[in-house]
């Protein structure tokens, strides 16, 4: 995108200073993301080109980001804290709007530039697995008596009743002829058909609670300061109404992984335990308070649940010809199945002693 339509897009919110440069920033998967760079004091903003395709509601998202921020604002003021590096600040538009759509209809948003922290692209450590759970956990913790209605950005996520329409939909319609040659992998998923269904119904019925998530746990959104310490959490274009289970049981998924997502090399695949202790360590330590018993009960659970319903939609996209992930040659989406298949074994294989850390854990912490 040209600067000059940048420089027109960035004044268009309250920022302070004049504008020196705007940057791309990342890789930009999803959104299109900016730095801009501000003048002497005035701080820098992050703008960003929220991708309507996946976000068609951004009322509803930048409305959840706004009122989740808030809260926390709240939380972290009333413990003394810093509101401008513990938690994200929406910069509005000079009208008041949380975000502003250009000429074209893209929908633009910006956020205050948190300066001087530390993120990482990958736990590969105990330290960095239990900081991980930890700042999920303390994220979660500070919106545990939060009462507003969220949107749901995204429908149907991580709800398994709903996945199962589209995996039945999918298979029956066969639309890349590619059933027959894959039987096995089909048994797979519907061998678990019946135990995925009857965790759901617990959230159905509310026996499993649902509360304010992330739903988006890798540990690039978690940002620390230069001694180590959780800031805040960022990137809450996710943010919805849903069990803990959903950030826990994702969290495991890449976390205690000791392979690639997609890796050809099954031996190499499999669940860490120390990584998975390490992790729940930490998020316990912020969250062992607020969780119900059913919560605790179904943590261990939520990583099977998790990697099984990323096993069906790996699957699913490739017997559908390959039309929602990216992949990079043609059977990359089976080799992500069989991959997150390797682990769910793993994670199966592994379940009493998972259920058993999370007792102690808790039991340490109550």
């Amino acid at each position: 995108m040209k600067d000059q339509d940048l420089l027109s897009i960035a004044t268009k919110f309250r920022i302070d200073g004049s504008v020196e440069s705007i940057r791309p920033l990342g890789e930009g998967f999803i959104n299109d993301t900016y730095i801009v760079r501000t003048n002497g004091d005035a701080p820098d903003y992050i703008l960003q080109r929220k991708n309507r395709d996946i976000f068609p509601d951004i009322d509803g998202m930048m409305g959840n980001i706004a009122a989740v921020t808030g809260h926390i604002r709240r939380k972290v003021l009333a413990a003394g804290g810093d509101p401008m590096r513990e938690v994200m600040t929406v910069v509005p538009t000079a009208d008041g709007a949380l975000y502003h759509t250009d000429a074209d209809g893209q929908n633009w948003a910006m956020t205050v530039f948190i300066a001087d922290t530390v993120a990482y692209t990958r736990a590969d450590s105990l330290e960095l697995a239990y900081m991980g759970g930890l700042g999920i956990g303390k994220f979660q913790a500070q919106l545990a008596d939060f009462t507003m209605p969220l949107a749901e950005t995204i429908k149907g996520f991580h709800n398994i009743r709903h996945r199962f329409a589209q995996w039945d939909a999918t298979v029956a319609e066969d639309r890349a002829g590619r059933v027959k040659d894959l039987a096995q992998e089909i048994a797979w998923v519907d061998s678990r058909r019946s135990e995925m269904l009857d965790y759901w119904s617990m959230v159905e019925n509310g026996t499993i609670p649902t509360r304010v998530t992330h739903n988006d746990t890798k540990i690039s959104n978690i940002l620390f300061d230069r001694e180590g310490r959780v800031l805040c959490v960022i990137d809450l274009d996710t943010v919805m109404a849903a069990p803990v289970h959903n950030d826990f049981g994702d969290a495991i998924r890449t976390y205690a992984n000791t392979g690639d997502e997609d890796d050809r090399d099954l031996s190499c695949v499999g669940l860490s335990m120390p990584m998975f202790k390490a992790y729940t360590d930490g998020y316990l330590s912020q969250q062992a308070a607020t969780l119900t018993k059913s919560e605790i009960d179904y943590l261990a659970f939520s990583a099977r649940y998790i990697t099984f319903e990323q096993v069906l939609r790996f699957l699913m996209d490739y017997i559908d010809g390959d039309t929602y992930y990216k992949i990079k040659y043609p059977d990359h989406n089976l080799v992500r199945t069989h991959a997150q298949y390797k682990l769910l074994q793993s994670i199966e294989a592994n379940y009493a002693r998972m259920k058993e850390t999370v007792d102690k854990i808790y039991a340490k912490y109550r």
